[in-house]
C-alpha cells in the first residue's frame, strides 16, 4: 500500500454535467453606486466589499459577472435586479 492510499475512500464514477450560467450586471448613467451595491448586497447575498468591488467593475467596464450558478436560480435574481432599475442579463 502506498503511504498516501486509504482503501477506504469511494471513488465517484459517474459525472455529471451541469450548464452554468453567468448573471451579468451593465453599466448605466442612471443608478448610484450605493443603489448598485445594496441591490447586489440583497439579492445575490455579496458581502459589502465583494458589492463594492463588482460595482467598481461594472462603472469602469462597463459590465461585471455578479453571479455563477444554474439558470433556475440565477433568472428570478436577473429579474429582482431588473425590478430595482438595474440592467442585468443571464448568459450562458
Amino acid at each position: 500500500m502506498q503511504p498516501f492510499e486509504d482503501p477506504n475512500v469511494e471513488v465517484l464514477d459517474e459525472v455529471i454535467e451541469t450548464d452554468v450560467y453567468n448573471l451579468v450586471v451593465f453599466n448605466d448613467d442612471v443608478n448610484t453606486f450605493d443603489h448598485v451595491i445594496d441591490t447586489l448586497i440583497d439579492v445575490c447575498a455579496h458581502t459589502p466589499e465583494q458589492a463594492e468591488q463588482c460595482t467598481l467593475i461594472i462603472h469602469y467596464r462597463g459590465k461585471c459577472t455578479v453571479k455563477n450558478g444554474s439558470w433556475e436560480e440565477l433568472v428570478p435574481m436577473r429579474n429582482e435586479i431588473c425590478r430595482r432599475g438595474i440592467s442585468a442579463e443571464v448568459l450562458n
